[in-house]
């Protein structure tokens, strides 16, 4: 009989609820908000996927980078020494908004200290704008792309996730921040489905003669509903009709009124686009100079909760900081941290204060908390001074053993973003990855990779430990993932060889992949180029990007320079696949690239001093410019090299035919040379040996004696100072002026051309530490890949090491002209 009645009722109840609602929309439009049904009537049928905040900031369009359908799928927690657990996540912690991934141009953002201390850092090549580096603009993801869900975001949203991760666990390390957060893991207790009838029923028995009171109070006891009931409140018109009427209210609400209904959002899930919630945003930013700091931090916290982007309550927040530094203690500045980290923006009078607090509470930090604030400076792009980062990961170093995974990464996220190697730390991870990588997911894997990469740190236990783990997690792979893991294995050298699972298992996954490279062509890009340092080259994946409709696609992004990626696959191409017969760039394409390349190159690399030296001295020792030819050989590898040739007798033979016949005409040449007998023995009676070039370059890689020479005894060496002139080297030899124009006299044929056929091609390369691996001789990458398509194209590489021509360039001349001199005819 009950149910009868309840039945009758509600048929009767919902008759006079139409009527109701009639009667409110024709009041409601005469009154305010003339735009506001609509927003509501699209609100109400708006499908909206929340991402996981975690995933960083790299590939940032305009807000995020990558797939929404990969909700948390992250790294698991595990705190050793603390008493709180990762708890199941509720379904407000599906709200994450995007993951704005690192890199807003990484090279216009780095701290200064790093590019002073390391000059030629591998910098971005696909935004816009770049940084000083021996390579032009290498390509990487340091760029700004929006997360948005792509079609395969339904595809997989029935994957369950990998790892589970929190990441608000640093909440739990004190009881401080409940003052200032909401504890999502913490519902308030449910009311029953028949109560928030009622409560509906109020809403149109009341109508216009509800107070302030009321609309806030029902909202909140709707607020507690069970997770499962929320999607038929938000579906019912009474509810709408109790939004509207909050909105009439909106300027009566107390402080806490708007906190509490603000919080009720967060339990109803609200959508982070509902119309509704920028008019709350604008109440709230008026009335931020009548809250206090707690009530404006907790706010914030609540918008974060929700997943809207609330930039201008920020500012406001911001503010309120500036005014009351003083009342910033250790919870505030790390929940401060937090919401700068997730509003992706730190102002710029805010970073030395901020600094300042963090060095003076920095040793009370829990691990969780070093891990919340290197995620907040790191997804803010904010850059401390380089004592602060040390100190901060000298800090998560002493209980780098007590840290989540979480946190731990997170920690790698920003050394990445500073770009400042901390060796105790890379040394500590030797340990920790390998240990870990079996619980940890693909998101913090890739991120391990993308830190060594960044950091040119190649270790092969960690590299090992993350490529065997990878092929188990492959169905939770975005095509950012992938991308990403084959670009940073590719750029450490780690060949198919040492894992054969892991390169296969990445490259069929962009092939699963392909519906999102229509929104994000870079990720092709990237995983190709990656591939290619190792010479992987997977013909229907190059085949799609080099088609004419991806290279439109490629090309028609504002944020993102993809060009140059483009030219790099192609010219790699080129050389590596001979009989490729698929699709190629336009020549106008590649013109465009080459002339951006070189143009970059004439005002940076060509004019660095240890380049400009070479190319001097070794125009000294051949005779002239028209033997040197500073160019760009293969210009989709985005350097430069010192061209040489020389014929078979090992003579200098003009690099440019047009530059040969103007600086030396056939009379000159034929007039003022002298007669050759050999660099070995010159017409000056000097016999250049092996021994003496040794003494001359104070060689110490000498691994065998030499032969004493017959024909010129080398004096004994003893410290002697240098006369005015800088006649004499630190060996203590005399250099007489003899032997200096013995070293670069040019003889009678070095203007002869020589038999194109028969010449040897030398690409001399002024190299730097960056282009190796951390204390290594493993090339990165793309020189890896540049030094095998050299020789391809028929050229002998011989380089100058940074170890030997850095500290030659404080030599004099003619030691200059002696190692030189070694380097080129040792390599014939």
């Amino acid at each position: 009989m009950a149910v009868e009645l309840n039945a009758s009722s509600g048929l009767h109840e919902s008759g006079r609820l139409m009527a109701a609602c009639v009667l409110c929309r024709r009041g409601l439009r005469l009154r305010h908000l003339p735009g506001l049904r609509k927003g509501f009537a699209q609100a109400q049928h708006m499908c909206v996927q929340r991402v996981d905040e975690t995933d960083d900031q790299e590939d940032k369009k305009g807000v995020s980078q990558h797939q929404e359908g990969s909700v948390l799928e992250e790294y698991r927690l595990h705190y050793n020494p603390r008493s709180y657990h990762q708890s199941a996540l509720s379904s407000a912690t599906s709200r994450w908004q995007t993951d704005n991934d690192e890199d807003k141009c990484l090279s216009m953002l780095a701290p200064a200290f790093w590019q002073q201390s390391n000059r030629y850092s591998v910098s971005c090549s696909r935004h816009l704008s770049s940084s000083k580096n021996t390579l032009l603009d290498l390509a990487f993801n340091k760029s700004i792309e929006p997360e948005t869900p792509s079609v395969s975001a339904h595809n997989r949203k029935h994957v369950p996730p990998d790892v589970k991760v929190d990441p608000r666990a640093f909440l739990k390390c004190r009881p401080g921040y409940a003052s200032v957060t909401l504890d999502l893991t913490q519902r308030p207790h449910p009311i029953r489905w028949e109560e928030a009838l009622q409560l509906l029923q109020k809403v149109t028995l009341l109508k216009g003669s509800m107070k302030t009171s009321d609309v806030s109070h029902f909202l909140a006891e709707l607020g507690h509903l069970s997770p499962d009931k929320i999607s038929l409140v938000r579906n019912d018109h009474r509810f709408v009709m109790l939004l509207r009427y909050s909105v009439e209210h909106l300027r009566l609400f107390t402080p806490l009124q708007l906190l509490e209904v603000l919080q009720s959002f967060v339990w109803l899930d609200m959508p982070s686009v509902h119309s509704v919630l920028g008019l709350y945003e604008a109440e709230l930013s008026r009335r931020a100079g009548q809250m206090s700091l707690h009530q404006l931090l907790l706010a914030a916290d609540l918008w974060r909760c929700i997943g809207k982007q609330v930039p201008q309550f920020l500012q406001h927040l911001y503010d309120s900081v500036r005014l009351h530094l003083g009342q910033i203690g250790l919870v505030e500045l790390v929940h401060l941290l937090y919401i700068i980290g997730e509003g992706r923006h730190c102002p710029k009078d805010l970073i030395r204060p901020v600094e300042h607090l963090l060095m003076l509470n920095l040793q009370q930090l829990y691990p969780e908390e070093v891990g919340a604030v290197c995620l907040g400076l790191f997804k803010s792009q904010t850059s401390l001074s380089e004592s602060a980062v040390t100190r901060i990961v000298d800090k998560a170093h002493s209980f780098v053993e007590e840290m989540s995974d979480f946190a731990m990464v997170n920690v790698l996220k920003y050394l990445r973003f500073s770009y400042l190697f901390h060796k105790a730390w890379m040394e500590a991870m030797v340990q920790e990855v390998p240990q870990r990588a079996h619980r940890m997911g693909v998101q913090g894997l890739m991120h391990v990779a993308l830190g060594c990469s960044a950091l040119h740190y190649r270790n092969d236990k960690i590299l090992m430990a993350v490529a065997e783990r990878i092929p188990s997690l492959v169905p939770h792979c975005r095509s950012k993932d992938s991308s990403k893991l084959l670009w940073a294995f590719g750029t450490l050298g780690f060949l198919p060889a040492q894992s054969p699972s892991f390169y296969p298992c990445l490259t069929e996954s962009l092939r699963q992949r392909k519906v999102e490279f229509q929104r994000y062509p870079e990720h092709l890009l990237t995983g190709l180029l990656g591939l290619a340092f190792v010479s992987q080259f997977p013909e229907d994946l190059i085949t799609l990007a080099l088609s004419p409709e991806f290279v439109n696609l490629a090309l028609k992004s504002t944020q993102l320079e993809l060009k140059k990626d483009l030219f790099t696959l192609d010219g790699t191409v080129a050389l590596e696949l001979p009989h490729w017969t698929g699709p190629r760039i336009s020549s106008e394409l590649r013109k465009d690239a080459t002339d951006m390349l070189w143009k970059f190159a004439q005002s940076d690399v060509c004019q660095k001093p240890e380049v400009q030296e070479a190319e001097s001295a070794l125009q000294d020792l051949l005779g002239g410019e028209k033997f040197v030819s500073k160019r760009m050989i293969l210009p989709h590898t985005r350097s430069i090299d010192l061209e040489v040739h020389l014929d078979l007798t090992g003579q200098p033979v003009p690099v440019n035919a047009e530059s040969d016949a103007a600086v030396l005409s056939p009379e000159d040449s034929s007039s003022e040379c002298l007669p050759h007998q050999g660099w070995g023995r010159m017409n000056v009676g000097v016999t250049i040996t092996e021994e003496l070039l040794a003494q001359l370059t104070n060689n110490k890689n000498t691994t065998e004696p030499l032969a004493p020479s017959p024909t010129i005894k080398p004096p004994s060496l003893h410290r002697v100072q240098p006369d005015e002139r800088g006649t004499l080297f630190d060996t203590g030899l005399f250099l007489t002026t003899d032997i200096t124009e013995a070293l670069i006299r040019p003889s009678s044929s070095a203007a002869s051309r020589g038999d194109p056929k028969n010449l040897v091609k030398l690409a001399i390369q002024v190299a730097n530490r960056n282009h190796y691996c951390y204390q290594s001789q493993q090339l990165l990458g793309l020189h890896a890949l540049k030094r095998r398509q050299l020789k391809l194209a028929g050229y002998r590489v011989v380089e100058l090491s940074h170890q030997d021509w850095f500290p030659m360039l404080r030599k004099g001349r003619a030691e200059k002209l002696a190692y030189l001199h070694c380097k080129v005819y040792n390599s014939l």
